[in-house]
């Protein structure tokens, strides 16, 4: 896959806890798709889009061990999925927490 992008063009306060030269389309997608599915914003979407494509995004959330509620109520009904079947929704509730907050 070659991407017309660099991590260059996605928002910078994504990746300000990691070496920004070790990250590439290619060998990061789970990192990038993560990142920019719960703090992205619409360019970083529509980039991550266009570099991975739809399936791709959701074999990849599908897959993701920590997705927060909002994200995952969007990835939901985006992809027309019962959210049951993400990961990071049956880890969750293997893990409940004491406090609901």
């Amino acid at each position: 896959m070659k991407s017309q992008y660099t991590i260059e063009d996605l928002s910078s306060h994504l990746f300000w806890d990691v070496d920004k030269n070790a990250i590439d389309f290619e060998n990061s997608k789970e990192q990038i798709i993560s990142k920019v599915l719960e703090l992205g914003m619409l360019k970083d979407w529509d980039i991550v889009k266009q570099v991975y494509g739809l399936e791709t995004i959701k074999n990849t959330a599908l897959q993701l061990r920590s997705i927060d509620d909002v994200t995952l109520a969007f990835l939901s009904n985006l992809f027309e999925i019962d959210k049951t079947n993400f990961r990071c929704y049956k880890l969750k509730q293997s893990n409940p927490n004491s406090w609901n907050y």
